[in-house]
């Protein structure tokens, strides 16, 4: 970076130029990314087109607006035409409608084409993130007529190493991956040689769901297909890893209680961030007021016996952490299709059963700390350890049931994750503990 600026600052913009031809697309992204704006633009425009083109895909949503606002129509074309048509679209999707209107009039028609093509499907949809870059080739063509047809179109296609074989209606008849295709015979047909059995996904089907069929099929790409088995794009794997992550990000903020944010965090102002994360705490704080009347009603309970008053955060932290385990666990297997609610019960069967252990675990524990440090009696330490199992137990079980329960009726299982099942989970707890004070120390 230090030799980058230098040059910069100095405007030695041949050696510059030719100093970053030195490194991978990716790797001047990055750099890109460190400098000001305007030092940004700068480089940006020293690149030569092939080159701009490649690194601007790699560049975040916010440089790239910056970037393709500061140059000119025709400059903003080149670089628009030289992307990948689904890189483009993306683009497009963060852009205000007045400046993709300009951007689109002065584009190739073949990536206006394109690129319409893919914003009319749905947000998170397999035809919303495909390409339409892609080498496909006739049933009834021989091997060195494929090759030859690789060698015309492979160099503006997103991957070469699976092609797609299509018959006059562009239904999918099968694939045909390139390294068989140079150790086949020249003369062979692409209609005897090829792979028929076709893994592809619906252009309507949602981006979670193609991800897992990558990750169960270990492809690079796959081919996405319309209700009538026609081909219109492929999904390449550089793009599911991307999902993958919007998912995981996705996922972490519902589970913690907060709005998803398209942004970084970085990139996120204080009062973007406060209206994500205030409607959870207000509904929550709104919730928890369920345990204040829990405690308000065994008040005199508490006056007869103190002690048990100091025990509540314990009980409803064990409480919590047991269901947020439960309940992390068990998203995660319903994400993966691990299992669905034919199998409530043997989930509730299997956490009950590690409930009792923990719980007894702890409760052994807690019990001989109680004695020995706290001090307090042995009708107290049973009060509190009973409840211990208890709050454990409760605990799996609603961790567990909560968030097959809210996928059944069509609710994302996270978003009754660990914040609001520890609401739950702290209300009942606290129940069974002055029940079971009550029961034993007949107070």
């Amino acid at each position: 970076m230090e030799e980058i600026k230098e040059l910069l600052e100095t405007k030695q913009y041949t050696g510059l130029r030719q100093k970053l031809t030195e490194y991978n697309d990716a790797d001047i992204a990055a750099i890109l990314e460190e400098l000001s704006p305007q030092d940004m633009i700068k480089v940006f425009r020293i690149l030569s087109k092939d080159t701009a083109a490649d690194v601007f895909a790699y560049l975040d949503v916010d440089n790239q607006q910056k970037i393709i606002t500061s140059l000119s129509d025709s400059e903003a074309a080149g670089i628009i035409n030289g992307m990948m048509a689904d890189d483009a679209t993306d683009l497009f999707e963060e852009m205000p409608a007045n400046i993709v209107k300009r951007l689109l009039a002065n584009v190739s028609p073949e990536a206006r084409r394109d690129i319409n093509h893919l914003l009319r499907y749905p947000e998170d949809s397999a035809g919303s993130i495909m390409t339409v870059e892609y080498v496909d080739l006739k049933e009834n063509l021989t091997v060195s007529q494929a090759l030859e047809r690789i060698r015309k179109v492979g160099v503006d296609s997103e991957t070469i190493n699976v092609c797609y074989v299509l018959d006059a209606g562009r239904h999918l008849l099968g694939t045909a991956a390139l390294r068989y295709l140079l150790l086949s015979d020249p003369d062979a047909i692409i209609g005897d040689i090829m792979h028929e059995n076709v893994i592809s996904v619906n252009t309507l089907m949602d981006q979670e769901a193609v991800a897992r069929q990558f990750k169960k099929y270990d492809f690079t790409s796959m081919p996405v297909v319309d209700n009538e088995n026609r081909l219109v794009g492929i999904i390449t794997v550089d793009d599911i890893m991307d999902i993958m992550e919007e998912e995981v990000t996705e996922d972490i903020e519902k589970m913690n209680a907060i709005v998803p944010s398209d942004k970084p965090y970085m990139k996120t102002g204080v009062l973007e961030t406060w209206k994500k994360r205030i409607p959870w705490l207000l509904l929550l704080m709104v919730s928890a007021t369920f345990t204040g009347k829990i405690i308000q009603k065994y008040e005199d309970a508490l006056k007869a016996c103190a002690v048990l008053t100091a025990f509540i955060p314990m009980l409803m932290d064990t409480g919590g952490n047991a269901g947020g385990q439960a309940s992390a666990t068990i998203i995660r297997g319903l994400s993966l299709e691990e299992f669905g609610f034919r199998d409530i019960f043997k989930v509730v069967w299997k956490e009950m059963r590690v409930a009792v252990v923990c719980g007894a675990t702890l409760a052994v524990a807690n019990f001989v700390k109680l004695l020995l440090i706290d001090r307090v009696t042995v009708s107290v330490a049973l009060v509190v350890c009973i409840t211990l199992v208890a709050a454990v137990m409760i605990a799996k079980f609603i961790g567990s049931t909560l968030p097959i329960f809210a996928k059944r009726i069509g609710f994302d299982p996270t978003v009754v994750a660990s914040p609001f099942i520890t609401t739950i989970v702290d209300a009942v707890s606290l129940i069974a503990y002055f029940g079971i004070a009550t029961a034993i120390l007949h107070i």
